[in-house]
């Protein structure tokens, strides 16, 4: 019988990289990994419709540096760079509570990348998605036009959407899928881009599924 893997879990150190990076002794591990546990938490809830697709974090003894990738960078940063400033005292603020303290000599590093094309990064297209359904737009319709926009990017071969939950608002849940194109689960080395979502709904959260196709990794290697 076949399993459902994660398809990012499911590639790492093939064509996929973690998104903690450190070492850490016996004493920190706990620590270190509660601490990100939490920050993703917390940057979770405080970025909600701010497009960001992902947040990686290194560390080393001297820094910890946690990395935002966003397709809105500007509103993150803020006019003259007063929300970056907000957030990096927010930041410090919330690791100098609890066990998760910065070291003494460690400083913190805030870097915000922007992704150029939104559509073909599966955590923002989901993102959309739950937009749109908090709008009360009919579900089909938003996976119809978000399958049309991904597709038009030239460097995705294949899409798939899932929505599953009270959809409508009927009383009785039910799952929609839609795919277009090639979205090979099984291949290690066909680059897939994966995220979860939920649009929370008055009668409850309907749940997005997101994967995107962009090839194989190493065709692009050789070309």
């Amino acid at each position: 019988m076949s399993h459902t893997v994660h398809p990012y879990a499911h590639r790492l150190g093939i064509i996929r990289d973690w998104k903690s990076r450190w070492f850490a002794g016996r004493g920190k591990y706990q620590s270190n990994l509660k601490s990100d546990v939490l920050l993703r938490e917390m940057l979770d809830k405080r970025f909600r419709g701010m497009y960001v697709a992902s947040v990686d974090i290194e560390r080393n003894e001297k820094t910890l540096r946690v990395i935002i990738r966003t397709s809105r960078p500007g509103m993150l940063i803020g006019r003259q760079g007063e929300g970056a400033q907000k957030l990096r005292t927010d930041l410090l603020a919330f690791l100098n509570k609890g066990e998760h303290k910065l070291g003494k000599n460690q400083e913190l590093k805030i870097d915000v990348e922007e992704i150029r094309s939104p559509e073909s990064n599966a955590a923002i297209v989901a993102q959309m998605i739950a937009e749109g359904l908090e709008k009360r737009l009919p579900f089909r319709r938003v996976m119809k036009q978000m399958i049309e926009k991904v597709m038009a990017n030239r460097d995705v071969k294949g899409v798939r959407i899932f929505c599953g939950g009270r959809l409508g608002g009927a009383e009785m849940a039910r799952v929609e899928d839609m795919k277009k194109g090639q979205v090979p689960l099984q291949t290690l080395r066909a680059d897939i881009d994966f995220a979860r979502e939920k649009a929370h709904m008055t009668y409850g959260d309907i749940g997005i599924k997101v994967w995107i196709y962009k090839g194989e990794v190493f065709n692009k290697a050789k070309n």
